[in-house]
């Protein structure tokens, strides 16, 4: 029997009307956040704030690490020299290390922030740093990257699969993977991460309405918000969404696997889009407002990162997505963006939407700027 339009359309109008603060009007955006010269001049802004009261480098855990992301496109957009320098004094700190522990024999990948957590995902994403680096010397100094790829290769030595057992820990690794793979050809790292990604995916991901849980504590109905519906948790999202990118980058055309990522991707995309608020952020609880209150930016952030990369490389449609983009911009320039170049209302570290209340303008972390410098520099490619 042949199908009616409606019929096609319902799915996704299923998960529209889910979520909570749609509005498609388009947003008036300041002019000097709509051209490539105002937005790499915003770039600096923000990223000369965050040095100049950040002086001092402290150790290679997730959120510095993926401060430091931001902080390597930021360079890459921009050509400041000091950017590059400001990451490279941060990796030669940590002595190109995560996790410092040399005994392979205590090795761990559980959650742990001391030295012998060499193998769990938030002591890796440091590596993407490190691998960046290295690509951006020209002599190519083998020291950049060998630690990564003795922990990686290592790890893919184990019968282990359960390393990614929540959702930030796809944005910690996954790209850390595919740079390996470009730099190696090895196909041992595409295969892995494959089966390390595999794992996740059925752990987390919710395919009725294309998002990722957390992790296997807030998966519904076991868990729930105040109002009976699924939580998911925006920046939990936000990593997923912004990971996926990152490995598509370096990933082969060839690769068994690309279709799948990218449907995905476009599937997260049609869901996150749906629960954008009227105002340009999306709330802590993607589908339930109530739940957490509020503006918050590091989830918003990689949102936007992850539609501006989909649309300047042609998976994403534009036609579709510029009202999302631009509300979600002018909320960051207008919104996020503090006069003295700080990035505020970003969550605390934690792991779920209703961890911390009075999240405002001047709350800000590292991972915060470093997801802003990333959405940043896409918008830039994006008016140029």
């Amino acid at each position: 029997m042949k199908k009616s339009k409606l019929y096609l359309l319902l799915p996704f109008f299923i998960i529209y009307t889910s979520c909570a603060g749609n509005n498609s009007s388009k947003p008036d955006i300041p002019d000097e956040t709509l051209s490539e010269a105002g937005v790499i001049e915003l770039i600096k802004k923000v990223n000369n704030h965050w040095q100049s009261i950040h002086p001092e480098h402290e150790n290679s855990f997730w959120h510095r690490a993926a401060y430091h992301t931001g902080n390597i496109a930021a360079y890459e957009i921009t050509g400041m020299d000091e950017y590059k320098a400001y990451s490279k004094a941060w990796s030669e700190k940590n002595e190109w290390k995560g996790a410092k522990s040399d005994n392979k024999a205590e090795w761990k990948y559980s959650y742990g922030e001391t030295d012998e957590y060499v193998l769990f995902g938030d002591f890796q994403t440091c590596f993407q740093v490190y691998i960046d680096l290295y690509n951006l010397d020209e002599g190519k100094d083998e020291t950049k990257i060998a630690r990564a790829k003795e922990v990686m290769k290592y790890q893919m030595s184990t019968p282990h699969v359960d390393y990614w057992w929540w959702a930030d820990g796809l944005y910690m690794v996954m790209p850390v993977m595919t740079r390996l793979y470009k730099i190696t050809g090895d196909r041992q790292y595409l295969g892995k991460l494959y089966e390390y990604f595999a794992y996740a995916r059925d752990l987390m991901y919710d395919k009725e309405s294309s998002l990722f849980y957390r992790d296997a504590k807030y998966i519904y109905p076991k868990h729930k918000t105040k109002k009976g519906l699924k939580d998911f948790w925006a920046r939990g999202n936000g990593w997923v969404f912004a990971a996926i990118p990152r490995v598509l980058a370096d990933l082969p055309e060839d690769d068994p696997h690309r279709t799948e990522y990218i449907r995905i991707y476009k599937d997260m995309a049609k869901a996150i889009a749906a629960c954008q608020q009227k105002e340009g952020f999306w709330s802590r609880s993607m589908f339930d407002l109530e739940q957490a209150p509020g503006a918050e930016t590091s989830g918003t952030a990689f949102f936007a990162y992850g539609f501006l990369w989909g649309v300047n490389n042609n998976i994403l449609d534009e036609d579709t997505y510029k009202p999302v983009i631009d509300k979600s911009w002018k909320y960051l320039t207008e919104t996020a963006l503090q006069p003295d170049g700080s990035i505020g209302y970003v969550q605390p570290i934690g792991e779920r939407a209703d961890q911390h209340k009075n999240v405002g303008p001047g709350t800000t972390a590292d991972f915060g700027v470093g997801a802003f410098l990333l959405a940043a520099t896409e918008m830039a490619r994006y008016l140029k």
